[in-house]
């Protein structure tokens, strides 16, 4: 038979388009890699961001350790762990349960509605 009749090629140019397509973008990769400059963090800029990190964790533990109010109008507060565990010990299973049902029903009640805006014509 002839190997034009056959209709076959070689497919040696396939394993060369793809190593050569691999070395070049493995070429580009390094390239961008070591000639792209890579910004530096100033001094300035770290103290400021360490400054503001020291601060959110101080507000953090100060909503951790102290009681204080999440939504006055519903009547939900932030406690602490150690005297939320303390209340929930004296609560029997009965009350619990209904003291449960009854702060959920206070937490999922819609929001007051905002007043409506005047007219503008009036």
């Amino acid at each position: 038979m002839n190997r034009e009749m056959t209709n076959e090629r070689p497919v040696w140019h396939v394993g060369l388009g793809f190593v050569l397509a691999s070395s070049l973008f493995a070429i580009l990769v390094l390239a961008v890699k070591f000639f792209s400059p890579t910004p530096v963090i100033d001094a300035e800029s770290a103290a400021e961001r360490s400054k503001d990190l020291a601060q959110i964790r101080a507000v953090e533990i100060l909503s951790l350790d102290n009681a204080g109010w999440i939504d006055q109008q519903r009547g939900l507060v932030r406690l602490p762990i150690e005297t939320a565990m303390q209340l929930m010990e004296r609560q029997t299973p009965a009350s619990a349960h209904v003291d449960l049902v009854r702060r959920e029903e206070q937490a999922s009640a819609p929001a007051p509605a905002t007043p409506a805006k005047p007219n503008a014509f009036e």
